[in-house]
Order: C-alpha cells, then sequence, then structure tokens
C-alpha cells in the first residue's frame, strides 16, 4: 500500500474513531431521552453542543497535530508533572465509561438476540479485543469504526423513513425553541460532556499522531480529518434525533419511552419488531466502537507512565477492556459509576482545552514559525469559560444526587 493510501486511511479512520467514540450507548440514551421530553426543541440542544465541540476538536486537533505530541505531553510542557494528572483523570474517566460501554454491547446483543447481559458483555469486549489481536491492530480498528459507523447511519436513515418525522418542525425548533432555552441547558452539558468530554476530544488526533500525520506540512489535512470528524458524529446525531422525533410526537399524552432502552422502545413504536432488533444492532455498533476508541485513547495517555506500556500497547489495551468487561459482569449496572463517571469527565474539557490554548501561544511547545488563528483562540477560551461553569455546576449537582 502507498504512503498516500496510509495517510488517506489513517485520516478518515481517525475522523470515524473520534465520531464513533463520541456516539456511544450513553449518547444513543441520551437523545432518545431527550428527544422524548422535549420533542422538536431537542434540534436546539443538537445545534448549540455540535458548535461547542467543533471549537473545542479543532483547537485541540491542531496543537496536538502540529506539535505531535499526545495531549500529557503538551501538558507536561506546559507545566512539568501537570500531564500525569491529566493522563490519571483521563484514563480513570475513560475506564469507567467504557464499563458503560460494555453494559452497552450487553444491550444491544440482548435487543437484538436476546442473550443475557452476562454473555453480551463478553461477547461485545471479545469482538473488541480480537481487533488488538491482529497482526496491524491500528488499521483494523480504522477499518471497523468505518464500517460500524457506516451501518448505524444506514440502518437510523431507514428507521427515518419508515416514521416520516416533521422535519420542518424540526428545523424550526433548532433555531427558536419551543421549550425555553434555561430549560434545555441540563440537556446541552450532558450532550457536551458525552460528546468532547475526558478521552473522547483525544480520540483522532492521538490516532493522527500515532500514524505520523503531524507538523505545520500537514495541517491543512488535519484540520479536515477533525470536521470530517464532527460532520459523521453530527449526521448520526441529526438522523437518530428524527427517528426518535417521528415516534414521539405520534404518542399518546401521557405515553413515554421505556426509560432502561428508549431508543429500542422507539425504534419498536416506530418500525415494529423489525425495528427493534436494528436498535439492537445500532446500539452494538455504538457500544464496539466506544470500547475501542475509550481503551485505545486511555492507554495512549498511559504511555507517559512507563516505557513498557508503549511497547506492550494492545496487550494493554486488551488488559483494559478485559477489566473493563469482568468489572461490568461482577457488578451489573454501575449506576453510580457511571454518574461519577460523567460528573467527572464533565471538568476535565476545560481542563485539557485551556491546556491547549496556552500551549499553542507558548514557542516552546508549537515551535516559531506556528500561529494559532486568534478567531480559534477566543473561541477556544469562551467554550473553557461555558464549559467550566457548566461543569462545575454538573458536578456539585450530582454530588448532591449522591449524597442526599
Amino acid at each position: 500500500m502507498s504512503e498516500k493510501k496510509k495517510s488517506s486511511g489513517a485520516l478518515l479512520g481517525a475522523a470515524f474513531l473520534m465520531a464513533t467514540s463520541a456516539i456511544g450507548p450513553g449518547f444513543l440514551t441520551q437523545t432518545s431521552t431527550f428527544t422524548g421530553t422535549q420533542k422538536a426543541s431537542f434540534g436546539f440542544v443538537i445545534l448549540v453542543s455540535l458548535i461547542l465541540a467543533a471549537i473545542a476538536q479543532v483547537n485541540i486537533w491542531r496543537v496536538l497535530c502540529v506539535t505531535g505530541l499526545r495531549g500529557q505531553d503538551v501538558a507536561n510542557k506546559v507545566l512539568p508533572g501537570l500531564g500525569y494528572f491529566v493522563a490519571f483523570m483521563v484514563a480513570l474517566g475513560g475506564l469507567v465509561f467504557n464499563i458503560g460501554n460494555v453494559g452497552g454491547g450487553a444491550l444491544g446483543f440482548n435487543t437484538l438476540l436476546g442473550l443475557p447481559n452476562s454473555v453480551g458483555c463478553a461477547l461485545a469486549a471479545l469482538i473488541a479485543i480480537a481487533v488488538f489481536l491482529v497482526k496491524n491492530a491500528k488499521s483494523a480498528m480504522d477499518q471497523l469504526a468505518k464500517i460500524l459507523g457506516g451501518i448505524m447511519i444506514v440502518v437510523i436513515f431507514g428507521i427515518i423513513i419508515v416514521v416520516q418525522p416533521p422535519v420542518g418542525d424540526a428545523l424550526k425548533n433548532t433555531f427558536a425553541p419551543e421549550y425555553g432555552v434555561s430549560n434545555l441547558i441540563p440537556a446541552i452539558i450532558t450532550l457536551l460532556g458525552g460528546t468532547v468530554g475526558g478521552y473522547i476530544t483525544f480520540a483522532g488526533a492521538h490516532r493522527l499522531i500515532d500514524a505520523g500525520i503531524t507538523g505545520e506540512e500537514n495541517l491543512k489535512e488535519i484540520t479536515k480529518s477533525s470536521l470530517m470528524g464532527m460532520v459523521i458524529a453530527a449526521i448520526v446525531r441529526v438522523f437518530l434525533f428524527l427517528a426518535v422525533l417521528g415516534v414521539v410526537v405520534k404518542l399518546a399524552d401521557g405515553v413515554t419511552l421505556d426509560s432502561s432502552n428508549p431508543a429500542a422502545d422507539a425504534f419498536r413504536l416506530g418500525a415494529g419488531e423489525l425495528g427493534y432488533r436494528f436498535a439492537g444492532l445500532v446500539l452494538l455498533c455504538a457500544a464496539i466502537t466506544s470500547i475501542i476508541g475509550a481503551a485505545y485513547t486511555s492507554v495512549s495517555f498511559l504511555k507517559t507512565f512507563h516505557p513498557a506500556i508503549e511497547k506492550n500497547e494492545n496487550w494493554v489495551i486488551i488488559g483494559f477492556i478485559a477489566v473493563s468487561a469482568v468489572i461490568m459482569i461482577a457488578v451489573g449496572q454501575p449506576a453510580l459509576l457511571l454518574v461519577l463517571a460523567g460528573a467527572f469527565n464533565g471538568l476535565i474539557l476545560p481542563i485539557t482545552l485551556g491546556i491547549c490554548l496556552i500551549a499553542s501561544q507558548m514557542k516552546s511547545v508549537v515551535g516559531d514559525s506556528y500561529h494559532h488563528p486568534a478567531w480559534l483562540l477566543v473561541l477556544g477560551v469562551i467554550v473553557v469559560i461555558i464549559s467550566a461553569y457548566l461543569g462545575i455546576n454538573t458536578f456539585v449537582s450530582q454530588m448532591g444526587k449522591l449524597f442526599i
């Protein structure tokens, strides 16, 4: 394979890895739940979260890929020792979320084939582990992310055709929500934290660094890859929103989606038993890609701690997935851990984005020739302030719920 083909494959693979990491089973559940309560107004939540996420992603991808340094190494250059703190936070949050991703895989297998949760957990983990057992694991990871991401888009679009959502109403509410902007803030916080919080922000950029696509000479391709990832994620988010909306607007007053599996319930109400099975397929694809993305990116942060981790990267990733599966099978639904992880990861974005913005202004990090766009810096600072404020509020409220 030519170097150009390898490079193109890695750029597209990085985009899909970031996008599919952001579209896990938690995202499917959150989107279905919020669409059930906020209906067409949830389009506004998607729009705002996409804008904030895009600003964060482009800033972080540019700084990391121009320097060729992973997130924790950039942090260590900004302030010695800071990278170890960031690496620990991201890896811990990634582990806890991965437990939930494995649980999502079990839910997918249960919906698709009726398998018990323990069997579904084990199978989802084994599929993800198999990727890192092949000779060229990173290439296999890229291919699987593309295939499963494509399946999700096609299946959800098929459901849209069946349920025929009110697209005009959705478009109108995307820019002028009837539900009230203040009432939509909790949904914006949840969606932002779940799509660019923790490890997700770094998944694609770290993949490009591993592929050697770094430096100012590759900046155009790096930016294109980051935006491509955001577009892929946006397509799935909008499609899922429309598919669920087409169902909930037809529900009788007082009837709501099943809270234990709202996405599958929406698909069943909209397209019958076949729709329910397709929901299982979407959940399974989302879970497996998220398991792979979380494990790969979390371990890429741990490389800083010891050279042996980098030397045995695939085996550490396999161990990471196996531990996630064992905990999920042993504990069952880790509601407490997931609440903590959600609140915890909400605090990671402003820290990591803030570090990258500081690094973008340090010649000792980015070099003498690189100039970070002023407009991107300003927008990045705005996202840091917004995400820090919302993240702290969320963390405090979640902790309050745990101890009341």
